[in-house]
Parts: C-alpha cells; structure tokens; sequence
C-alpha cells in the first residue's frame, strides 16, 4: 500500500456528497426553468415561427442534464457503498458472534442472547431450560483419528443438535466439545423438554462416518432451569455443567436436571482431582497385591496389582473412589504407570516363579504409545517381561480394536503375557479371543460370586472352562470368597483363582512377609567387600 495514501473520512465523504446534492437540486432547478423556454423556442422554430432557441439557454440545459446524470451516477454509488457497508458489518457482526465450525452461537454471544431470552421469557411468565452437553470421550477422537476426524464429529453432532432442537432453541458452542441450547417453555410442559433432551442423547450414540471408520461417540447432559429474571446466565451454566459432571459419574450417555445436592457432589469430585494432581509427586499412590494361586494345590503362582491411595488427609482411599475421576480427568494413564512402576521395583524381589499381573485402563488403550511406555518401564526398572502379564477388560477392546490388536501385538513381541480381564461381560467376547493373542481368560467375578445360587451363572462358568480349554488358555477365576467355591472351580478345571479365600490385597511390606513365609523371596546380593590389609599384599606378590 503506497504510504501517502489516506484513509476515508466519512464526514469528509458526507460534504463532499453534500455538495454533490446541492448542485443536482441546483441544476435540476435551473433545468426547470431554462428548459421550458428552449422548448418553446424549439417547437416554434420547427412551426416557422421562430428564429431557433438562444444559444445560451441550450448550453445551460445541456449542463443542466449533464449535471442531473452526474448526480444520479453519485446517488448510485451512494447506495451502493451503503449496501458495502452494510454488507461488511453484518459479516463481521457475524464472524464475531458465530462459531465457524458449527454455524452456532460462541460464547460471548450465547451470553447476551441468553439472558434477553431469559427476561423475555420470564415476562410471559414461561420457563427456559439451558441444555450443557459434552461430548463423551472426545478427546479420544483427536488423538486416534485426528484433528480432521474431530471437526467432523462436532460438525455431525451440531446437524442432530439443530435436526431435533425446535426453531425457536437458541444454540451455541461454548468451545471444545461442548454444546449449549435454551429453549422456552410453557411451566406445565416439562415433559417435552425430558423428550428432547433424552431424544438429543439418544441421536448420538449413532456412529460417525468419517474416511471409511465409524467413530463412536456420545453424550452427557445437564439441564439447568430458569423461572426467575434473577437467574444469570453464569449460574445457569454452571449449573448444567454439574449436572452433565453427575451424568458422567453416573454412567454417561444420559441427561440430567440440576439439583442442589450436585453442587457439594462436583465440589468432592474436584478435591479428590487436585488431590489426584498433588497426591502424585509426592508418592501417595501405591500398590497393593492381591494373591493368585493354583486352585488344585494352593501353590502361590502371582499377584494382582491394585491401586491404593495413602492420603494423609483421608486415609487409605480405595480405588473406586478415585480412578474414576482420575480416567474422567485424563490423569489415569500418567497415575498408572506411576504406580506400574513401583510395583516393578518391588517385584524385582520376588522369586522368578511369582507372576505380577497389572489393570490397563481402557483410556490406556487408546494411546497409541502406550506399548512404548510400559516397555520404557521394564527397561528402566530392570523387570522381566516373562514376569508381567497384562490384564484387559473385554469392555475396552470395542471402539478400536485395529489400535488394540497394534498394542497387545507390540507387548507380546516383547514377551509380556496378555489376559482377557472380565470375560462374559463384552460385546463380542469370541471375535476378541479370534482376533488378539492373549495367554489366559479371567472370569468375571459376578459369575464366579452367582455360581452357588444360579444354574445360571455356573452353566456360564462351565462354558467359558470348556472354551478355554478348546483354545489352549488357562482360566483364572475372580471372586472366590469360600472354600465350596474353590473345591468347584477345582473339579471343572479352573487353573487359577483370586479372591478373599486365598487372600486379600496387601501391602508390600505384607506381601514381602508372605513370600519370605515361603521362601519365594530373592536372595540380597551380597555386597563386594575388600580383602583385609594383609591379604592385598599377599595377592600383589603372587600376582
């Protein structure tokens, strides 16, 4: 751009088209006054009767007309230029209200259509429902799909949005995965909003198709209500946020409505986060092992690593109370190999005959690395991966079993042992023992626990000995807590069981005096110690 020129100023736009006009109404004045006379002087002269019309005056009305044509010309790209402008602010008042992505509301924009939606509302005494939905497990779809793939999904997810939604829903993205939508209704209408609601949740657990793949997706909802023109839109946010957060707890792919009682629920949830995030530098996450024997002979074969928490706030904190959270948070991957790895360290003492079994969490299972990970561990703590054996839920395998197969088949190369964790509770358990190399099956223990008091549940049990046995895998069985159960397991052939019957987890402390109990504890290495004064200069004279 050439640095002389200026900018336009409009107010010198504005006289410049004053003048302009001045000079029309000039003109078409002196037009109306001159023209007549050169007509009549026209007319008379074509009659005979005239000597043709002054000179002057037809010069004057022939600028007159050219000064009426230069004035319309002006008025034209007047408008013009107006219809520019107006055009471009419109677009820019777009661009900054719109989420380019999805064509909804952002943010900033939701927050001044809300609360006008809000106040209009209240005034014809109706209520506004606020719908906060979050994408379950989105994260997870940019980082096996790609960023492509991720765009896709939340361009599919805001076409359902707006397909089920009525016209007058306003809509926004709020950022990331997350959607909002404020509809209002009539107070005694409440059912249709549980209708839509529950319709939004049901559209997408349908798959997405994006280059040949079907990517699962779905949703959690919170709704938060307005009936009073106090209500902010801030607080209704926050409000449907903890609502959707207690779906989530609940099992996702579901909808509900806030209620005050979630507030202290979202408040526990973030003290055991921050705790999760503070708790692991400092060493309060740590194995216990839970022992696995030789059903037949009692023999102590391995153990089972669980997670503990030592909070010196709150104590031992049992695991079903923070790896939720921690997977939901996406710390699960970063904890458990944390933990993994001292569990490693500790069984580097244990007789070479002991397995260490350790969970993988399905969020594991979605990172593409995490074979490189765990091997990285055993290199660096020295663990022999004959001695580890890796436990999957069956549950897990189902949303991409191409990266599974990736990962299972990297651990395997390297000599880990892989077990079908949970089995009888997948989706397709066959498909699974078909398509990935694993050593042995678990039992779920919801079977194994059932079995005294359900045909059932033992006709199940049987079944998956018999499978396993066509198949050339032993079996390990969960939940044994009494000794009938065991003598059962026993006679259908089960390998190996697990449970209170033959021991409950322990610390390491603990489960280093069971093992020295049974001679099952590496012998220290002894350390080199120097020969005394004498005898170093004996061995230099005889060298």
């Amino acid at each position: 751009m050439n640095s002389t020129m200026k900018p336009r100023n409009r107010s010198e736009d504005a006289r410049r088209d004053m003048i302009a006009g001045g000079i029309v109404v000039a003109a078409i004045v002196m037009f109306v006054g001159t023209g007549g006379n050169v007509m009549q002087a026209v007319v008379q002269t074509l009659i005979g009767i005239g000597g043709g019309p002054d000179k002057v005056l037809s010069a004057a009305l022939i600028l007159n007309v050219a000064l009426i044509l230069f004035g319309w010309r002006r008025y034209e790209d007047l408008n013009r230029e107006i219809r520019e402008r107006t055009e471009a602010e419109q677009r820019a008042r777009y661009l900054a209200d719109t989420d380019p992505l999805t064509g909804f509301l952002n943010r900033r924009a939701l927050i001044v259509a809300g609360q006008q939606l809000i106040a209009s509302a209240v005034a014809e005494k109706r209520n506004v429902a606020l719908f906060l939905l979050d994408l379950d497990h989105f994260k997870t779809v940019n980082d096996i799909h790609g960023h492509a793939a991720g765009d896709r999904v939340l361009q599919v997810a805001a076409e359902r949005i707006t397909a089920i939604l009525p016209p007058n829903a306003t809509k926004a993205r709020l950022g990331g995965d997350e959607f909002v939508a404020m509809i209002p209704f009539e107070p005694a209408a409440r059912d249709n909003i549980d209708a839509l609601a529950a319709a939004l949740v049901s559209s997408l657990e349908d798959s997405v198709a994006h280059d040949a793949q079907h990517i699962r997706i779905g949703a959690s909802l919170g709704i938060a209500l307005a009936n009073d023109a106090s209500m902010t839109m801030e607080t209704m946010i926050r409000q449907a946020d903890i609502a959707m957060y207690h779906c989530k707890d609940e099992g996702r792919n579901r909808y509900c409505w806030f209620e005050q009682g979630m507030e202290m629920a979202v408040q526990v949830r973030n003290q055991i986060e921050n705790g999760i995030r503070e708790g692991m530098p400092r060493g309060e996450f740590i194995p216990f092992f839970e022992p696995q024997v030789d059903i037949a002979t009692g023999r102590l074969v391995g153990f089972e690593m669980l997670m503990r928490w030592d909070s010196p706030e709150y104590g031992m904190i049992p695991p079903e109370r923070f790896i939720p959270i921690a997977e939901e948070s996406g710390l699960i991957g970063e904890l458990s190999l944390l933990v993994i790895r001292r569990a490693m360290e500790i069984a580097k003492g244990w007789d070479p005959s002991i397995i260490l079994a350790v969970n993988i969490s399905p969020q594991q299972l979605k990172d593409p690395w995490f074979s490189q990970k765990l091997t990285k561990l055993l290199v660096e703590t020295g663990y022999p991966a004959s001695q580890l054996e890796v436990e999957i839920t069956e549950s897990s395998l189902f949303e991409n079993l191409p990266l599974v197969r990736s990962i299972v088949t990297s651990l395997k190369n390297q000599g880990v042992s892989l077990s079908l964790d949970d089995f009888g509770t997948g989706y397709s358990s066959l498909s699974h023992l078909r398509a990935l190399p694993f050593d042995r099956i678990k039992i779920d223990r919801s079977f194994v626990a059932a079995m005294r008091g359900s045909p059932d549940a033992q006709a199940i049990v049987v079944a998956i000995v018999r499978l396993g046995e066509s198949l050339a895998m032993p079996i390990t069985a969960e939940g044994v807590e009494d000794e009938v159960t065991a003598i059962e397991l026993t006679r259908l052939g089960c390998a190996k069981g697990q449970g209170w019957f033959f021991g409950r987890a322990a610390s390491a402390d603990d489960t280093a005096r069971l093992l020295a109990d049974r001679g099952l504890l590496r012998a220290p290495a002894l350390p080199q110690t120097p020969p005394p004064a004498g005898d170093e200069e004996v061995l230099r004279k005889t060298a």
